[in-house]
């Protein structure tokens, strides 16, 4: 049973803490999810989840890959990349689930200290708004072939149509993705079901399908550039946190739900991105003859081919049309959402000011909207093969650091912690594994180290972030994870059960009352303050000193 403690001195809060306290109670930013707010079942959660990896990038990636290298190749490449994506992705979620924080949360414990993971929420950052960018230009194709409109146009309406959902969280996003994704479902299967019962000799075209790059068979070059584009997508697990930190308490009753739900909608979500992947590169095959090499890749397209097989002309372009827009608003109010949040947490860490969610939600769109203009669309391929490099240095660093640092080695600490004063600045474990194996990864991808290796690239990242991330670990002996091991507070922070404790406690800084995992003693009062509170204290007047170090 929750109870409430008042705190014996208290501090009048600024109206700038007022602010950022309002808002983030909305949906919690930058701050751990408290019982009392999740209330929904692990099923709910698990589909709001999942309906944010509607997007339509999928069949463009898979198509881009097919064409350019072959069905065999384009198969091999999705499958590889699916693999590495669901291993990595399971440590992360398990996290995010259990704990009820999000990815950069999660980051900061988990090798990069409290200032050192900024590098990787600026790379999560950008995943949304390049990804934004390419479901914005897939919509605004969608409206040029069905309304005639300009795609200047199409790109402006694509942005400033998701502002109006993503200003409410949480609560607004679980509506939208719930009755939208049946919807949504019909209209992506049914097609293909169609096209491949009335037309067998679909499939073998698919698969005797050679690519343009005159090689044939299965190479490993071909299966590695396309599983780097691929790889661009293991990014997409912060998403899927953003969601699954709302899960409810894993209790014996709902054991069976809560891992099914975590699994389906966390490392899960490739599952069905892989599977669109392939769906791309069968209707980019079978719409090539009609539509050629450089519209293929486009989903208004690849839909527009297969309504037409199977619908009466007058309902093609409207059904193709109503798809790609059902599914750029289900990604990008997602990809708003929480790159407004990786932007935020950012700039409130380095600036210890809260400058309110919706600043960054239009700075995000302002980047993805620039983006859009430039025609990245066309260049896609080249985008996501370089910013791969990136995002696989970063998960792969923390799920090494979760699975490997945390439970085989015992050198990082199994409870997570992200509080101010609780963690070191930068640990150098999480950061030289990242900044090395992204470099490294780099250099290789713009063929910096020859051509022969240029398609090991995103291999490199992650070979290199698994095995200096422990390397790291080991040489530290992992001093730098936690600046204290004592918040200042009796009550441990996990109850009976493993889970975060939902007692409650007030904030003296903006008075208001926060489960224990969201709070530290004050280093000047008999009193407690909240995590976000810790992040706006300019002078550190609140955040506890350092532990003494062990004789």
């Amino acid at each position: 049973m929750s109870t409430t403690e008042s705190p014996q001195t208290t501090t009048a809060p600024s109206s700038a803490t007022s602010q950022a306290t309002k808002e983030t109670l909305e949906d919690y930013t930058l701050r751990f999810a408290p019982r009392s707010y999740r209330r929904w079942t692990p099923m709910v959660v698990a589909t709001t989840a999942l309906g944010g990896i509607a997007y339509m990038a999928d069949f463009s990636i898979g198509a881009g890959i097919g064409l350019a290298h072959g069905t065999g190749n384009a198969l091999v490449a999705i499958a590889v990349a699916a693999v590495v994506i669901f291993l990595t992705g399971f440590p992360l979620a398990y996290y995010g689930a259990r704990y009820n924080i999000d990815l950069d949360l999660i980051t900061r414990g988990s090798g990069f200290g409290y200032y050192g993971s900024v590098l990787t929420s600026v790379i999560f950052a950008s995943f949304t708004f390049i990804f934004f960018a390419l479901e914005g230009s897939i919509m605004a194709q969608g409206l040029k072939l069905g309304l005639g409109l300009p795609l200047w146009l199409g790109y402006a309406l694509s942005t400033l149509m998701v502002i109006p959902l993503v200003i409410y969280g949480m609560k607004a996003l679980s509506k939208l993705q719930v009755w939208t994704t049946p919807v949504w479902l019909v209209l992506m299967v049914a097609p293909l079901v169609y096209l491949v019962s009335t037309d067998p000799g679909t499939i073998d075209r698919f698969l005797s399908y050679a690519g343009t790059d005159g090689k044939g068979g299965v190479n490993t070059a071909s299966v590695l550039l396309g599983a780097g584009v691929c790889l661009s997508l293991i990014a997409q697990i912060g998403e899927q946190i953003d969601y699954l930190r709302f899960m409810p308490p894993k209790t014996e009753a709902n054991k069976r739900s809560w891992w099914t739900a975590v699994i389906m909608a966390g490392p899960g979500w490739v599952v069905l991105g892989a599977l669109k992947q392939a769906i791309g590169v069968f209707l980019a095959v079978y719409i090539l003859a009609k539509v050629g090499a450089d519209a293929a890749p486009e989903p208004i397209q690849q839909f527009r081919g297969a309504f037409d097989a199977m619908m009466p002309s007058w309902l093609v372009v409207p059904l193709a049309v109503a798809l790609v827009v059902i599914s750029q608003i289900k990604i990008n109010v997602t990809n708003a959402y929480s790159g407004s949040l990786a932007w935020t947490n950012s700039f409130t860490r380095v600036t210890r000011h809260y400058p309110g969610r919706m600043v960054f939600v239009l700075v995000n769109l302002g980047f993805a909207l620039a983006l859009m203009e430039a025609d990245m669309f066309s260049f896609l391929n080249d985008i996501l093969g370089f910013y791969s490099n990136c995002a696989i240095a970063w998960v792969v660093t923390v799920a090494t650091d979760i699975g490997v640092n945390k439970y085989l080695l015992k050198l990082s600490p199994l409870q997570p912690e992200f509080r101010r004063g609780m963690l070191h600045a930068v640990n150098p474990v999480g950061v030289v594994a990242f900044v090395a194996a992204s470099g490294l990864s780099i250099a290789m991808y713009f063929h910096a180290l020859g051509d022969t290796l240029q398609p090991y690239s995103p291999v490199a990242a992650a070979v290199i972030a698994f095995v200096l991330t422990p390397l790291m670990a080991v040489v530290t002996r992992g001093r730098y994870y936690l600046r204290r091991t004592d918040d200042g507070i009796e009550e441990p922070l996990l109850d009976g059960d493993g889970n975060p404790s939902a007692t409650t406690y007030d904030c003296h800084v903006c008075h208001q009352p926060y489960e224990r995992p969201d709070l530290a003693a004050c280093r000047t009062h008999d009193a407690m303050v909240c995590s976000l509170c810790l992040s706006t204290d300019n002078v550190g007047d609140h955040v506890l000193p350092a532990q003494p170090a062990k004789a």
